[in-house]
């Protein structure tokens, strides 16, 4: 999502940038193109990098002849920076986008690529992006390049995530809720590293004082068609009170109808979409400590410890009876912090003078983001 929007915020040419999928295009390839941008997808098995993908990249490469090949997250920086090197581009970036992974829980071919992506830090990148402090902290320890490394946070469109009243009355109207329904929202794919079982178990223990809340939650893979999602939603004894939207595109509508927004993400995550986004609607958020999320909400949310639904209900709960008054005061505190510190124009100038500076000079050609 971060590199849709940075590809976003200014009129690229055909001819000045081209994305290169190592699988296929995804749920956003169709969205980049709209930007007339062309998405190559190099069919690549999923978590399993090619020697023919890799050449094959490297040929295109070759042909494209781009300035600066900007690589995103762990598969690309290996596989792309090793066919910009083999293509003879002159100035490779990578891109963290994670903090530390969970060894119990994440792939093996994962944790390999990180290891080998340490040793060839020192070789290939000029420099390393990383979306948040946490993430360049947690590398440097991995044995990543600390003097490569430098730390650009996420950015926020303000025109998209804003606050919308009608949103509000809308959303609760489709969910036929009443207009002062209290709805708690966590926007996440349905994944081990969301943590969506601390979510639904703390939506227990805040229901029983609470009768007024209701829980949104949306997502890949959230429906009633998953049957472990249903299995812990139905073990709280409210499954009435939740409403699983599935993928939506129109998430800024979701979450400026929200009146708090969760991210109880448990590890991995770097810098969280869903709190700036959050922020941005002028919805308050409670979250868990991981990544740089305390530094996101600043005093504009509640942190609470990874895996503990009681933190969270009791978060939760005391910005309920904080009530709406409160709740809108730091709403707009919120959407003031993401305004100084992470409106998406300034993020991306940062890319900009990031690529001037790899390049010598302002660049002139072609900019491949892989």
């Amino acid at each position: 999502m971060m590199l849709l929007k940075l590809l976003s915020v200014r009129h690229w040419q055909k001819d000045e940038v081209k994305v290169f999928s190592l699988t296929d295009r995804g749920v956003l390839g169709d969205r980049i193109e709209r930007l007339g941008i062309p998405v190559i997808a190099l069919g690549m098995p999923r978590g399993r990098p090619s020697f023919s993908g890799l050449f094959r990249l490297s040929r295109l490469l070759r042909q494209s002849r781009p300035c600066l090949v900007q690589c995103w997250m762990y598969h690309g920086n290996l596989v792309g920076g090793l066919a910009a090197r083999l293509g003879r581009s002159r100035a490779i970036v990578w891109g963290i986008r994670n903090s530390a992974l969970d060894a119990n829980r994440s792939r093996g071919t994962t944790l390999w690529t990180i290891k080998v992506g340490a040793t060839l830090s020192a070789l290939i990148p000029q420099k390393i992006v990383c979306c948040s402090e946490v993430a360049r902290l947690d590398h440097e320890t991995m044995g990543y390049r600390a003097d490569k490394m430098v730390v650009i946070p996420n950015g926020f469109d303000l025109a998209a995530f804003r606050p919308d009243p009608t949103a509000r009355v809308a959303v609760r109207r489709e969910l036929g809720l009443p207009e002062d329904a209290l709805l708690i929202g966590l926007v996440a794919r349905h994944d081990p590293q969301k943590d969506h079982q601390n979510f639904i178990e703390a939506t227990r223990l805040v229901a029983l004082k609470h009768e007024n809340i209701r829980f949104v939650l949306c997502g890949d893979g959230i429906d009633w068609s998953n049957a472990q999602l249903e299995c812990w939603i139905k073990s709280t004894g409210i499954k009435n009170r939740f409403f699983l939207l599935r993928r939506r595109d129109d998430v800024p509508r979701i979450t400026a109808a929200l009146d708090i927004a969760s991210c109880t993400s448990s590890y991995g995550e770097a810098f969280p979409n869903v709190l700036g986004e959050a922020m941005a609607c002028e919805v308050p958020c409670v979250t868990t400590n991981v990544g740089d999320s305390a530094f996101i909400v600043g005093d504009t949310g509640i942190v609470v410890p990874a895996r503990n639904p009681q933190a969270l209900a009791d978060a939760w709960a005391t910005l309920v009876e904080a009530g709406a008054d409160h709740r809108q005061r730091l709403g707009k505190a919120a959407r003031d912090r993401v305004r100084q510190e992470f409106e998406l124009g300034s993020v991306a100038s940062r890319y900009q003078t990031l690529y001037e500076q790899v390049l010598g000079a302002p660049p002139t050609s072609k900019v491949g983001l892989q």
